[in-house]
């Protein structure tokens, strides 16, 4: 291959890290981050909007406003804590997966086959993560009523419109 071409490939190599870098949508448990934590999962989940807020944590926060009994409470603690439980293994190997791709990215030349594996690798990572977070909202769904479910929107609409106020604008 000549120099050229060698160029074009790490050039593109290093374009591909830097996308996974910066545009992979973190896996983040209910509370935006790893047990506990907050952290940068919470900004891509906003801007996908109400429907991807932590709603159980909001719920929780809310438990008063939304009248939420004993028993409600304690099961929703349940629920998330199982999600957590479930997602924390997960996510760090999908760290350890992205350290790979940046790892192999750094190479000269990269194995663009390595790197591809990797990717999608990561990808069965995302895939079972998003599932366990639908499945967590829909159990914790199921142990509202409809009218403190309604109650919970409008609580999650107003929190993530007083977070898109907050923001600085963005350049264009």
């Amino acid at each position: 291959m000549n120099r050229i071409g060698k160029l074009t490939l790490t050039g593109a190599a290093l374009g591909v890290a830097a996308l996974l870098a910066a545009h992979v949508p973190p896996a983040s448990s209910q509370d935006g981050g790893p047990a506990g934590k907050k952290g940068p999962g919470r900004m891509a989940r906003m801007h996908g909007g109400i429907a991807e807020a932590p709603l159980i944590t909001i719920a929780l926060k809310h438990k008063s406003e939304l009248n939420l009994s004993t028993e409600q409470t304690a099961e929703l603690e349940k629920i998330r804590t199982h999600y957590q439980t479930q997602v924390a293994p997960l996510q760090q190997q999908l760290a350890a997966i992205e350290k790979e791709v940046f790892t192999l990215s750094q190479q000269s030349p990269a194995n663009l086959i390595q790197i591809k594996a990797k990717i999608q690798e990561g990808e069965k990572y995302r895939s079972e993560l998003r599932y366990l977070r639908i499945e967590a909202l829909e159990n914790g769904k199921s142990v509202l009523s409809n009218e403190q479910q309604e109650k919970l929107k409008t609580l999650a609409r107003s929190r993530f419109e007083n977070f898109r106020e907050q923001q600085p604008p963005q350049a264009s």
